[in-house]
């Protein structure tokens, strides 16, 4: 039994995992400090109009709004879970709006700013958190793909609509959402290697908030994310997540070059997530209340306000207006969330094929009969 326990014994696989995590790394591209200050980088750089950057601080303070609110309407019982964005709005806001008319964004379910930068109306997402839908928006109308719930199956998706594209020879690319706990996943690297293999024009956008779920980054790869890359023969490039400029910059260039055939980049946005995983997950129990604090300071929306105040840009008249429209916002998703009708059961048989087939029908017919047999019937 001795022999046994010492064969068994738990041993952490990589030293040092338990060590604090260090939000300044090495690599990092940058445009904007923490502390609101603008910088240059060499390869990377944006030319934005004083209404452009304005409009990004209204993106990232209305997603947010957004987002508060929904976890609250989740607390209340209105919606069944919610998976938070807080904290990677800039991630998300910079990426989405590098996309033009055209490309194509395949995300996870945390994705919610990218689906305003691509116009959902943000009640189709709830609808599919509330559990009436899976999802109301058009895809191919947005240029925004449903949400995928199995970790990474979207980069696979993805990359063979890239493909598609490149055979149809259209001027487009790809955008891939993933977190850093998916590229542990076999159909993310299966997907970067298609990618590479066929040149295809996507780019692999990666939200490293430093937790899968509770396991920590230092415990899934003893490298950067973006380093992986070059294993796949592809560029790997590290930005500051919480930067929307530098997220912008980055993303529009990874973009462009898939669009002139150059292939794939993986992009790996440095960021932190802020809040629970999902409303069912409790963070304080593998996380320090220090390091969450540590993070705060780097928050997106606080650095874009310091920029835009510093250099006169914003006046206070601005951000009181930005505050009255995310009131406004959260008054239209509330009422409207609690709006949305629940749909009738046999729903579930109408969109399984373009066309009605005997089986299906013959489902449907048991389905009704089954309900009809108690008090009420069913809702047809």
């Amino acid at each position: 039994m001795t022999a046994l326990r010492e064969t068994t014994e738990v041993v952490d696989p990589v030293p040092g995992a338990d060590a604090p995590h260090l939000p300044q790394q090495p690599d990092l591209i940058q445009l904007l400090t923490p502390e609101g200050e603008r910088v240059e980088h060499p390869d990377y750089s944006v030319d934005l109009s004083e209404d452009e950057l304005r409009d990004l601080y209204r993106d990232l303070a209305l997603v947010r709004r957004w987002d508060v609110e929904a976890t609250a309407l989740q607390r209340q019982g209105e919606l069944g879970i919610w998976a938070s964005l807080l904290g990677q709005e800039a991630a998300q806001v910079g990426a989405g709006r590098a996309l033009r008319d055209g490309d194509m964004a395949f995300p996870t379910y945390r994705e919610h700013g990218v689906a305003w930068t691509r116009g959902v109306d943000p009640l189709h997402v709830m609808g599919l958190f509330r559990g009436v839908d899976n999802g109301g928006w058009d895809p191919v109308a947005t240029g925004f793909n449903l949400y995928t719930i199995v970790i990474g199956a979207q980069c696979l998706h993805a990359t063979g609509y890239a493909m598609g594209v490149q055979r149809d020879g259209a001027e487009s690319a790809v955008l891939a959402f993933l977190g850093d706990g998916a590229t542990s996943q076999g159909e993310v690297n299966e997907a970067m290697i298609f990618a590479a293999s066929f040149a295809a024009p996507v780019v692999f956008f990666c939200q490293n908030n430093q937790y899968a779920i509770s396991v920590p980054l230092e415990r899934q790869s003893r490298v950067p994310l973006y380093q992986r890359a070059a294993g796949f023969g592809f560029p790997g490039v590290r930005v500051d997540g919480n930067d929307v400029l530098a997220v912008l910059a980055v993303t529009r260039a990874a973009l462009q070059a898939a669009r002139e055939g150059q292939g794939p980049t993986f992009i790996e946005a440095f960021t932190y997530r802020m809040g629970a995983h999902t409303t069912s997950d409790d963070p304080t129990r593998y996380r320090l209340a220090s390091e969450l604090e540590e993070w705060k300071l780097r928050d997106p929306i606080a650095r874009l306000k310091a920029y835009l105040s510093r250099s006169g840009l914003a006046d206070q008249a601005f951000f009181d207006s930005v505050d009255a429209d995310g009131d406004e916002l959260a008054a239209r998703i509330r009422s409207g969330t609690l709006e949305l009708a629940d749909p009738p059961g046999t729903s579930m048989f109408d969109h399984v094929y373009a066309e009605q087939t005997p089986e299906l029908a013959a489902q449907r017919a048991e389905f009704e009969a089954y309900h009809a047999s108690f008090e009420g019937g069913v809702e047809r």
